[in-house]
């Protein structure tokens, strides 16, 4: 197996697996689901078996008709066999293309559209729902079923005993996968990178799990189509570390499975670990093995690590807080102990990585940034996306030289750390950042699941909230909790399961806002 490739010029997806299971192949995994498209196959695997899946799935595709530089677009039901199909298609040099199980059916046709006719990796259930009135025939050269079969649909099922293909390395600077942006402002933009710059997303977080010196087992809950799955992987996987593949990050299910599973090593997005609050006191102990808890996705608030980390009955628990974009990966980040969790900054992102990111501060409407005129923030990382497919020149304004401008908005402290106040597109007149308001007052609501602050008919700032187990808000605790902003509109109570979100659990903001807006 060619090994300049694959560890100096790119990261290569198709062969993480068969690479980290010629030397640790016995190393287990462990799911909390079985997997479509190779049933019967059970909850338990170890990474050689992944390896061979992938091997597997190649095989299958590539009798399918897929070739190398074809994309493959998977849109199917959210299960971990969307990251082996996947690596399927990488192995074959083809360019994996990853919609996720939550966009609706006219966001998918609109991007199946844009990719001019990709083959199709789906299933029934989308057949039968999003997809049902949308030309499937037209935008794709084929329509490939993970799983079941269909008239005019080719079955992966058929196809198995397919002959094994030889991993293809296609050029480092080609296209070798694409994610899609979280859509939380309208249809979303398909990011594209190339085995280089996943390379250079794989060496931030290969550094951190470097801090790791004890085998611990590492639980992963993440959205199976974002980056950050295949990177956890390409990261996890040669360390030896086994893990906990979950699918489902309900807070009493995921209680069960950490009092069976005891992992050391948690990941999630920040909105499951808010969640995940109130089990952190169950008699089953699900957090007493953690010794590191790891969030990649966006700020997290300091009550909810504060909670987690005195959960833990490790000796000094860390949490992780890493800021990232979907365009550039993880970018800047810091540690929390139990000592100064609970009087974190939530604003406070954390530091660049030495030798790996940059970020710097751009003034607005000529004004120095600070605190009081919060300026762009441009980020420098060898991991940054090679363009937006289809959209070059939406994908070039924001990318200024080695820069990228994410169009979020903060300041750096005078200790050097990075402020983030809020997106441009969320700024609401008259609040000075809805996200240090949505931290403050959640830090006194600890029945609260969810808070954001959406512009209301008047451009009023209007808290949506949420509680645990639905029950109602307290109005005279609201009020004492909510004091210090006078400018809130009274609260909308919504249950958690209503709220708009993204596949990595963000609250879509402006269609909140859109649903509001229809109903009054």
């Amino acid at each position: 197996m060619p090994r300049i490739p694959v560890r100096r010029s790119g990261l290569y997806l198709g062969v993480v697996a068969e690479h980290a299971a010629a030397k640790h192949g016995a190393t287990p995994l462990t799911l909390d689901h079985d997997l479509d498209v190779l049933p019967g196959t059970g909850r338990e695997l170890t990474v050689g078996q992944l390896a061979e899946h992938v091997d597997d799935m190649a095989a299958r595709l590539w009798a399918a008709g897929v070739r190398p530089g074809a994309h493959v677009a998977i849109h199917k039901t959210s299960n971990f066999d969307i990251y082996i199909l996947a690596s399927g298609a990488s192995r074959i040099g083809a360019v994996p293309v990853m919609l996720s199980p939550a966009l609706p059916g006219d966001s998918v046709a609109a991007l199946l559209g844009r990719l001019k006719r990709p083959y199709l990796v789906t299933d029934v259930a989308k057949l039968d729902g999003s997809l049902a009135d949308f030309p499937l025939a037209e935008l794709t050269e084929r329509v490939v079923l993970a799983a079941g079969h269909r008239e005019g649909a080719v079955s992966l099922t058929a196809l198995a005993g397919a002959p094994r293909q030889k991993p293809v390395f296609n050029d480092p600077d080609r296209p070798a996968l694409m994610t899609h942006t979280s859509g939380t402002t309208g249809l979303p933009k398909l990011v594209v990178h190339s085995a280089r710059t996943l390379r250079g997303r794989f060496r931030p977080q290969n550094r951190l799990a470097a801090l790791i010196r004890k085998r611990e087992t590492v639980a992963v809950h993440v959205s199976f189509v974002h980056s950050r799955m295949f990177l956890a992987m390409a990261v996890l996987l040669p360390r030896a570390m086994p893990v906990v593949i979950m699918e489902d990050g309900d807070p009493e299910k995921t209680a069960e499975l950490f009092a069976r599973t005891r992992p050391g090593f948690l990941e999630t997005h920040p909105n499951s670990f808010l969640e995940w609050e109130e089990i952190a006191d169950d008699p089953r102990r699900p957090f007493a093995n953690v010794k590191y808890f790891s969030s990649t996705f966006d700020a997290i608030h300091p009550g909810t690590m504060d909670r987690l980390l005195k959960a833990s009955e490790r000796r000094a628990p860390l949490f992780f807080q890493i800021y990232g974009q979907s365009e550039c990966g993880p970018l800047v980040g810091r540690g929390y102990t139990r000592r100064n969790a609970h009087k974190a900054n939530g604003r406070c992102l954390g530091y660049a990585m030495p030798g790996i990111t940059k970020f710097r501060l751009v003034g607005r409407e000529g004004k120095r940034p600070s605190r009081a005129n919060p300026g762009y923030i441009d980020v420098y990382t060898p991991g940054r996306a090679v363009t937006y497919y289809g959209e070059k020149e939406r994908f070039e304004k924001q990318a200024i030289g080695t820069w990228w401008r994410g169009m979020d908005i903060g300041y750096r402290s005078k200790w050097g750390c990075l402020h983030l106040l809020d997106r441009e597109v969320d700024h609401i007149p008259g609040v000075h950042s809805t996200l240090e308001v949505e931290d403050a007052v959640l830090a006194k609501l600890p029945e609260l699941t969810e808070l954001v602050l959406v512009p209301g008919p008047g451009q009023e700032p209007v808290p949506v909230v949420s509680t645990r187990k639905d029950v109602p808000l307290d109005p005279e605790r609201w009020r004492a909790a909510a004091a210090d902003y006078p400018q809130l509109a009274a609260p909308v109570q919504l249950p958690l399961s209503e709220l708009p979100r993204t596949a990595t659990m963000k609250v879509q903001r402006i269609e909140l806002a859109r649903r509001l807006q229809e109903q009054t």
